[in-house]
């Protein structure tokens, strides 16, 4: 395991279609793990995984592929149905936009919160406030209320919190997909040069940012891993194995209803 950053070993995590609970003996099988009438959906099943420590990692999926789910795990934000989630060193990162923040509470407000969620003293975070607002470039609007921020300005505020605080792991979720064109070139840039050297999972629907960024990849369908490997090979396996064959499968539909 001291090599490893994240071990995952048959891992599945399940949910109530309706999210809805009939009645108190449902709300006890609930509680004590029975199984009862209720209509469930695995987001995931049975994935074992290994990152080693240092390495980056595209997770590579459709959507409702499991990706979210898997960096939610991983991050501890939600626990395991079944299976065993090991990780070996200190771990952060921007897994979904605007989590984490306080929405009545200002930008600043917001950075101590986050950081002293992570395991920083005020001190700490004082010593590199500074340097977060101005890679956000939100100096303008540090001390508004994050309730009045656009999307982008929440993806440059935690990307930037992700990348100044001291993190062993990292993971990122899609947070090169929102923003102008000159933040993006400029996030990537950073996420090569402040996390070097860390353990990076990473999450997106670009190619050309993944292989910026990765050198391994994981394949998601249906909440099952299909492939680990070289990033190369993930993508094309990916593009052949699910990608393309649902095309295939959408031409034949038609053929067929005509």
């Amino acid at each position: 395991m001291k090599d490893y950053a994240i071990q995952l070993r048959d891992v599945g995590k399940r949910y109530s279609k309706s999210g809805k609970v009939k009645g108190l003996r449902e709300i006890r099988n609930k509680l004590l793990g029975k199984k009862s009438g209720m209509d469930y959906h695995w987001s995931l099943k049975d994935v074992s995984l290994s990152i080693k420590k240092g390495e980056s990692v595209a997770i590579i999926g459709g959507n409702g592929s499991g990706k979210s789910t898997l960096l939610k795990l991983i991050l501890g934000v939600t626990s395991p149905t079944r299976g065993e989630i090991n990780i070996n060193g200190n771990i952060g990162g921007l897994i979904e936009l605007g989590a984490g923040f306080h929405k009545e509470m200002t930008g600043r407000e917001n950075i101590y919160i986050n950081g002293a969620i992570l395991g920083l003293s005020e001190q700490q975070i004082s010593e590199i406030i500074d340097d977060i607002i101005e890679f956000a470039e939100l100096e303008d609007f540090i001390d508004t209320p994050i309730k009045m921020y656009s999307s982008g300005m929440k993806v440059r505020l935690g990307f930037s919190i992700a990348i100044h605080v001291d993190m062993e792991i990292v993971l990122l979720d899609e947070v090169l997909a929102v923003g102008d064109a000159s933040f993006r070139k400029k996030a990537l840039a950073a996420i090569k040069d402040y996390l070097h050297g860390k353990t990076i999972v990473f999450v997106s629907h670009s190619n050309s940012q993944m292989r910026d960024i990765c050198e391994k990849g994981i394949v998601l369908h249906k909440g099952k891993k299909l492939f680990e490997g070289e990033l190369n090979e993930a993508l094309a396996f990916y593009e052949e194995e699910i990608v393309n064959k649902k095309k295939k499968s959408r031409v034949m539909e038609s053929a067929a209803a005509k």
